[in-house]
């Protein structure tokens, strides 16, 4: 069965798992044709004179139908891995239900592991199509508002997590400044898996200094990618090498100079993933090596490929927000020694980390078992309770 395929079944199942919490996102949704693609879609085109806006800033906003409830869509000023002013499109839920108090707001994270803007939320929401939208209705069964953000910035770069966390800030930044929403002094938590947690970190480790005013009460990331070079070594020649491959694909995007340690071969299959959304990435081009696509023998050991793998792997910076990370033992794309990696150098750096290790789930499997856990968390850190078991 396709990776893509399996999880979507499981995330299904989510709803037994949580007392049938994910009845908030509704099955009726917008037929795929109906809904304009997001590559001939004028939403998308950057406002003009964006460069000069503040990052966060709202320049663009509708109307739509996300996830089967009203929602609204933001254009937001933005910061690429490089610091150069970009646009990135943000879908936020509030729930028509009254909350009691100030509603939180959850920026969820889905795992998009993609190539092509078809393959982002905005879209996959409005489409139907969206295989974690049983996930983030957790959070809107509890009543938060929750604001889905295309992380990967307008390149799709997948696997960058400069890029990724500048965008899950500046989306956050753009929701909470809409005053419809009313969010204006919500507490915020931050969570997704897998590469859904490679965004929420990098947003948790780069906001005291890109964006130091949100007041992040809580992060939850699990099968957390902190270290790319590791995950590439494990994915590399194994049934899942089209991930990694795809995911070196969109580092380049946001890093050109990788690209001179592409042979032909490398280019061709460049432009053969020029668009794949995840599912075509998890069943493409298995059990190949990233040697095969290089003219070096160790191009992860190559000075370029040195400096962006180190640029994108996280413990350098601590978060100043409280983190629950969650990993299989058993997790065969995405080892547990980086979530336990990443977990000692933030601890080490004073942030408050709870660390949960799973040994009866594989990684597709827990993140759906483990999303209960993540949920209760973030909600506890929005009552204000003291965290237990923390470093």
């Amino acid at each position: 069965m396709k990776r893509t395929a399996r999880l979507a079944l499981l995330v299904l199942a989510a709803g037994s798992l949580v007392g049938g919490a994910v009845v908030a996102v509704p099955a009726a949704t917008a037929a795929p044709d109906a809904v304009v693609e997001p590559d001939l879609d004028p939403f998308y085109r950057p406002a003009p004179g964006f460069e000069a806006a503040r990052p966060g800033t709202v320049l663009k906003k509708r109307d739509v139908t996300a996830a089967g409830l009203p929602a609204l869509q933001l254009q937001v000023r933005s910061s690429d891995a490089k610091d150069r002013p970009v646009t990135v499109v943000s879908t936020l839920i509030v729930p028509p239900t009254p909350y009691p108090g100030q509603r939180p707001l959850l920026s969820y994270q889905p795992a998009t592991d993609s190539l092509g803007d078809q393959c982002n939320p905005s879209y996959t929401l409005r489409t139907g199509t969206e295989k974690e939208a049983p996930l983030l209705g957790m959070g809107l069964a509890k009543g938060w508002a929750v604001v889905v953000t295309d992380y990967q910035g307008p390149r799709d770069a997948y696997g960058a997590g400069r890029m990724e966390g500048h965008a899950v800030l500046d989306g956050i930044r753009g929701a909470i400044s809409v005053p419809e929403a009313g969010l204006a002094k919500a507490k915020i938590g931050v969570w997704g898996y897998s590469g859904g947690a490679l965004a929420s970190g990098w947003a948790a480790e780069l906001q005291p200094t890109y964006a130091p005013e949100l007041r992040i009460a809580g992060v939850a990331a699990g099968g957390t990618p902190a270290d790319l070079a590791l995950a590439a070594k494990t994915m590399d020649g194994g049934p899942f090498s089209g991930l990694g491959l795809g995911a070196v694909n969109g580092l380049m995007r946001e890093y050109p100079e990788l690209e001179t340690l592409l042979n032909d071969a490398g280019r061709a299959l460049r432009a053969d993933m020029d668009d794949m959304c995840v599912g075509e990435l998890a069943t493409s081009y298995p059990f190949r090596k990233l040697t095969e696509f290089t003219t070096s023998a160790d191009p992860l050991n190559e000075p370029v490929g040195r400096e962006v793998l180190a640029l994108n792997r996280m413990g350098a910076q601590a978060p100043t927000a409280p983190v629950y990370l969650y990993h299989s033992k058993f997790d065969e794309l995405i080892p547990w020694t980086a979530g336990d990696t990443v977990r000692r150098e933030w601890c080490a750096k004073g942030t408050k980390v709870t660390f949960h290790t799973d040994y009866l789930s594989e990684h597709n499997v827990l993140a759906v078992t483990g999303a209960p856990a993540a949920v209760a968390y973030l909600s506890a850190r929005f009552f204000g309770l003291p965290i237990t078991g923390a470093c």
